[in-house]
């Protein structure tokens, strides 16, 4: 599988799921801290942000990239996971500097701070 163009310093990956999924998201999110030294957000059972689903986070730079995503593509199972830039522009950041692993999850854009 061939993966976006890594053009950005930093990245988050938001791991979506539900009350099915909440079990193998929690497995994964262990995994995620044990694999690899990065910052993982909380587990979230509840719609936070534009997510429209329930979600936990990555934080990842750059340098992580290569590593992260092909990893997270194979372990995520049958969870959507998007993978968005961090430019300081929300908007940008969770449409066009955005894609998926999986199904796209719709977002619900007005929920972001749009400068």
């Amino acid at each position: 599988m061939t993966f976006s163009t890594n053009i950005h310093q930093f990245y988050h990956a938001h791991i979506y799921f539900d009350g099915e999924s909440n079990e193998f998201a929690a497995q994964l999110r262990d995994q995620v801290k044990q694999e690899f030294a990065l910052p993982v957000g909380r587990f979230h059972q509840q719609l936070v942000g534009p997510h429209t689903m329930w979600s936990f986070s990555i934080s990842f730079g750059k340098d992580d990239f290569e590593q992260l995503i092909p990893w997270l593509d194979h372990a995520r199972g049958q969870l959507s996971v998007l993978i968005h830039a961090v430019t300081g522009d929300d908007l940008l950041d969770h449409t066009d500097y955005a894609y998926w692993l999986g199904v796209p999850v719709k977002l619900n854009l007005s929920a972001l701070d749009v400068r």
